[in-house]
């Protein structure tokens, strides 16, 4: 129940002819608390109902726990979450033994793109493509929880 990754800020949108998936998510929060969220998310035609810890002194690590559930009860649920949902498509790109998962925002968030690497350690290497850009592991600002209540475009320039 615990997950490992890095974040990564994306240089160009070269990912997209490299993705081999692609789903449009929709996602609110319950519960948006640093110490702890609860996010539930649509994804293609299935639902998730997630929960997260707060993550380690890097940023790398935190707890989860995440359980599929019925798109029309996500959809309920939804219904129910706080303000700022989040809109995005997620494109899956293999790069050797790794997947980055690239989230390309919309509505409030748009022109934010984030790349996302799971890792077995924090100290796993990996390849890095040459659209990734500035690390942003363990920024708060690129949580999607933060997203929801402080959107991107916000954001002073």
């Amino acid at each position: 129940m615990t997950e490992t990754e890095r974040k990564f800020l994306v240089l160009s949108d070269t990912y997209r002819q490299e993705a081999h998936s692609q789903k449009r998510i929709a996602q609110g929060y319950l519960n948006s608390h640093p110490e702890r969220t609860v996010r539930v998310r649509t994804k293609g035609d299935a639902g998730y109902l997630t929960i997260k810890g707060k993550s380690n002194e890097t940023g790398t690590t935190r707890m989860e726990w995440e359980k599929e559930i019925s798109l029309a009860d996500a959809r309920q649920l939804l219904a129910l979450c706080e303000s700022g949902a989040i809109d995005k498509v997620r494109y899956e790109v293999k790069l050797g033994s790794h997947i980055f998962e690239v989230d390309e925002f919309f509505g409030e968030n748009e022109g934010l793109v984030i790349a996302e690497v799971e890792l077995a350690d924090e100290n796993e290497a990996f390849e890095k493509p040459e659209w990734l850009g500035m690390e942003v592991t363990g920024d708060e600002r690129y949580y999607n929880a933060y997203l929801s209540n402080n959107p991107y475009t916000k954001w002073p320039k």
